[in-house]
């Protein structure tokens, strides 16, 4: 197990023989897709694919508590997967083989998500999936015994066998149900223990530095740095990990470089848009990382999942990229 600072191994973003050589020990997907990487990205102001794109297996790190090995970029739900469960929807069956095809596997929800849960678990069975990094949150105020009857609940509609991470959402009753999850994970019901919030960083620090947590979820992005000063060092020294939402801002970041050319040394980690270049800026940060970025378009997946390619942003750069954004 990695000490909780990050080692310079944390992320292994490795080159064609590195990645083949994970393979061979089992650590990335050996496959042919595994060989080709993403040529040209995708134009988020026009939505369309500028290059047909193959996937290539994304690089992982490793969790500071466990030492396990996750994919650089999950998924998140948050109103692209609220849609009716019985229909079709063959553009969210399609996001998630693309998303499957590049070696993804954390998938984060919420009962706040409205129908994203069961549209989670429908899907899972549309492309014959269940080995998903099952993340998911419990959302109530009314006591331990409504917490865990919507725990299971979430468990019946996303078809986890056991969940991998639940999070307390937003603190809400927080001291009532993070004893729960205590419990769960003391019991085997659940792997890591986590809370999300937006605004309140305080108790999230003071959680991370009593180690109660396995995991944090908070929004950081390029243009919304709060939590670097204090809370992701914590996490670095208390060996937690970070599930980043909203790292796009909600799709601001998009608008505030548009009719601006990506810059040139943007290839020299890999990247061929800017919202790979945001993820980067992410991936970048020393604590453990991993952006969350949701979507319902096959093509703005392929672009989000094409970040975990190649180098994540140096300090430098991302001072770089910061004072583009401030310009």
């Amino acid at each position: 197990m990695d000490s909780p600072a990050r080692t310079s191994n944390r992320r292994a973003f490795l080159g064609s023989a590195g990645l083949m050589a994970l393979a061979g020990l089992g650590l990335i997907p050996n496959t042919s897709a595994a060989k080709s990487a993403v040529k040209k990205g995708v134009d988020r102001r026009s939505n369309k694919r500028t290059a047909e794109v193959s996937p290539a297996a994304i690089q992982r790190l490793r969790l500071p508590k466990s030492g396990e090995l996750v994919p650089v970029i999950g998924l998140g739900t948050s109103r692209t997967f609220d849609v009716d469960p019985s229909a079709e929807n063959t553009a969210l069956v399609e996001v998630m083989q693309r998303f499957f095809a590049w070696g993804g596997s954390l998938i984060d929800s919420s009962p706040m998500y409205k129908r994203s849960e069961e549209v989670v678990g429908t899907l899972c069975k549309k492309v014959g999936r269940d080995d998903l990094f099952f993340a998911t949150k419990v959302w109530t105020p009314e006591g331990k015994q409504a917490g865990i009857k919507q725990m299971e609940r979430s468990q019946e509609l996303m078809g986890a066998a056991r969940f991998d991470l639940l999070q307390v959402h937003n603190l809400v009753d927080l001291k009532v149900q993070l004893q729960t999850l205590t419990e769960w994970k003391q019991q085997g019901r659940l792997r890591y223990v986590g809370v999300t919030e937006m605004k309140d960083f305080a108790t999230v620090e003071e959680l991370v530095t009593s180690d109660q947590l396995d995991f944090i979820q908070i929004p950081y992005s390029v243009n919304d740095r709060r939590v670097e000063e204090r809370l992701l060092q914590a996490c670095i020294d208390h060996g937690v990990a970070v599930l980043v939402m909203r790292p796009y801002e909600r799709g601001r970041l998009f608008g505030a470089v548009k009719g601006k050319d990506l810059p040139e040394w943007a290839a020299d980690f890999g990247a061929t848009s800017w919202g790979q270049l945001f993820l980067k800026f992410i991936l970048g940060h020393p604590a453990a990382t991993l952006p969350i970025p949701a979507t319902s378009k096959a093509h703005h997946l392929d672009d989000n999942m094409a970040a975990g390619l190649g180098a994540p942003l140096d300090e430098a750069s991302r001072r770089k990229l910061i004072k583009i954004l401030q310009g």
